[in-house]
């Protein structure tokens, strides 16, 4: 753990950075993005167009620096740059700086990445932790609904901070796109940058890394669907402002992608582009759209992971027949891909949902087949929901918490015994709520050894 005295004064300064940053430096960012064995990228946002360049070192050896090929901001993209540190050692955590037009931008936080380690045909997967979350409100009271702010505790990110993840995986409504936003391109690039400048985000992103999917508050109106008018544009402002390793796997547009992290494998689903109208009465219902769905299918299959961390947005498996829930809204693509699952006889799936505005664990039987688990996290600083009466419902008693929170991933042991520790933490940095899942557990009670 970081220390808090620290800590304060270094958000304090930060705070005061992002407020009123030089005049020819960082608007927001630096944001270290995905990891590879032997690449990184890292994001930036200037105040005006500039040449920005990357200047990283090992941390063992400070006097071995490298530069980056030098990016141009422009105002088409929001005055972001995406830069890549190449050339790297697998397994070796580096420190960085961001140059802009020449000149270093300091920061009064650490700046630093880390490369994936070398594990395979060597030993056993190296322990890990990674953080998730959805739901983060940023106010900005001039356009916001009338009445009290509807975005609270952005002190959470310190907490996150002070967890110490490997990375932070972003479920969605990572942004809340307004009124005023969603019907022009200056209005989203806009939004994405008021929230992106969060002055208590920043030493979040400055040294852990980042991946995210969308909902439809990133992606447009409340509820959009395949129809909205601007997903072109949102499209893009998202792959300008996040720094995935992949988007659009399927070759059929939208954000879908997928990254491994040691021996666990993260599918990020895109549950907008390929949505039909929620009230739609006629025709194939879906949410994620036959090419996603064989596109999973074929990836799970082929995926050699312990852990297969499949990342939905809005519920999956809960069976709750109100709001964006997958059985109302798709339920036969629901029950086809669960189908699938189960006849490929895939092991280690857990699902990974926000949108909820609380938290919980939800479990579906399978008969002769494990379990398949679904952990919702939600809200990082938006308004608190209240949940349903359980009473009939597949949610694990006692997993449900309703307070501003994350969820941290301990991935830890040998490779034939590999645990995740699930913890729900609240924005002050207290656990809520705990489960651990041994990878022993995901496969088919009388045929674990086999691989199912």
């Amino acid at each position: 753990m970081k220390p808090m005295l620290m800590f304060v004064a270094l958000v304090i300064s930060a705070a005061g950075s992002a407020q009123e940053p030089e005049p020819d430096g960082l608007a927001a960012g630096p944001m270290v993005g995905y990891s590879t064995m032997g690449e990184v990228a890292v994001w930036a946002q200037t105040r005006r167009g500039a040449s920005v360049q990357l200047r990283y070192w090992p941390q063992s050896d400070p006097d071995q620096a490298m530069l980056s090929r030098t990016r141009l901001s422009f105002a088409e993209t929001g005055f972001t740059v995406q830069l890549t540190a190449t050339g790297l050692d697998p397994g070796t955590r580096y420190g960085y700086e961001v140059l802009v037009d020449g000149r270093p931008v300091a920061r009064a936080y650490p700046l630093e990445f880390v490369t994936q380690p070398l594990w395979q045909w060597r030993g056993d997967p190296p322990p890990f932790r990674f953080a998730l979350g959805s739901c983060n409100f940023v106010n900005q009271p001039e356009v916001d609904r009338p009445g009290g702010p509807y975005g609270n505790n952005h002190h959470i990110f310190h907490s996150v901070y002070e967890a110490n993840p490997d990375f932070m995986l972003w479920l969605g409504d990572n942004t809340y796109l307004r009124e005023v936003d969603w019907n022009s391109r200056s209005g989203i690039y806009r939004r994405y940058s008021h929230d992106r400048a969060l002055p208590e985000l920043q030493p979040l992103l400055g040294s852990v890394h980042h991946y995210a999917a969308w909902d439809d508050h990133d992606y447009g109106p409340n509820d959009a669907d395949r129809s909205y008018w601007l997903k072109q544009v949102t499209r893009e402002a998202f792959m300008d402002f996040w720094a995935n390793p992949n988007y659009d796997v399927t070759g059929t547009g939208g954000i879908t992608g997928t990254f491994n992290w040691n021996d666990a494998q993260i599918f990020l689903l895109d549950n907008r582009w390929f949505r039909s109208n929620n009230d739609r009465v006629s025709g194939t219902r879906q949410v994620f759209g036959p090419a996603q769905v064989q596109w999973l299918l074929d990836a799970l299959k082929y995926s050699k992971a312990t852990f297969k961390f499949v990342a939905t947005s809005t519920p999956f498996l809960f069976d709750h027949m109100e709001g964006e829930n997958h059985i109302l809204i798709a339920p036969e693509e629901r029950s086809e891909l669960i189908a699938a699952i189960t006849a490929e006889k895939i092991p280690g799936v857990i699902f990974l949902s926000g949108d909820l505005h609380y938290s919980q664990f939800v479990e579906v039987q399978r008969p002769d087949a494990y379990p398949l688990y679904e952990w919702t996290v939600s809200s990082l600083t938006a308004g608190i929901s209240s949940p349903p009466d359980p009473a009939g419902l597949n949610v694990v008693p006692g997993s449900v918490v309703t307070a501003h929170n994350f969820g941290l991933v301990d991935i830890t042991g040998p490779r034939d015994n590999r645990v995740a520790r699930l913890k729900i933490v609240d924005h002050r940095g207290k656990t809520r709520w705990e489960r651990t899942i041994r990878a022993a557990e995901l496969c088919r009670p009388a045929a674990c050894e086999l691989g199912y």
